[in-house]
């Protein structure tokens, strides 16, 4: 697994400081007009998918090529639990799961990286491709949790 993937894994939470710095509850809270997810829900959902994340990586190392379902937090009878959350929560469980998740990592062999589980979507991914696409998905979820939090057109 290349260092800068595994660096990224390591820090990229480290943002959260800057996007939640001086963010009240309420805006936390604070859905867009389009009733698209709040940063709150944005973050909770990270949290929720390191779970699911964490989950299929144990099943990659276990099974024979697993087959997955696209991640849906609609579809999640876990999530609305999740989403309830309050968001000092969500994120002390966001941390703590990312800490289990670079512990199981860091513990790979080159081998285990290449095992695979098929995404519906892309395929056959190696353990090291599950995790290039998870980080460029909690991207995205960081991005529109700073983003809602500075639109305060909402």
């Amino acid at each position: 697994m290349k260092r800068s993937t595994l660096l990224r894994l390591e820090t990229q939470l480290d943002a959260l400081d800057t996007i939640l710095n001086g963010a009240t509850a309420e805006a936390l809270a604070r859905r867009p007009p389009s009733g698209a997810w709040s940063a709150h829900e944005h973050i909770a959902h990270l949290a929720r998918h390191h779970a699911i994340f964490l989950d299929r990586l144990r099943q990659v190392a276990a099974e024979e090529s697993p087959r997955f379902a696209r991640y849906r937090a609609e579809d999640d009878p876990e999530w609305p639990a999740m989403a309830a959350l309050p968001t000092e929560v969500a994120v002390v469980r966001l941390r703590a799961l990312r800490g289990n998740i670079v512990q199981w990592i860091s513990g790979l062999s080159a081998a285990q990286a290449m095992r695979v589980g098929i995404h519906p979507l892309f395929g056959a991914q190696s353990v090291t491709d599950m995790i290039e696409f998870f980080l460029v998905h909690e991207g995205h979820h960081l991005y529109m949790a700073m983003t809602r939090l500075g639109d305060k057109s909402a």
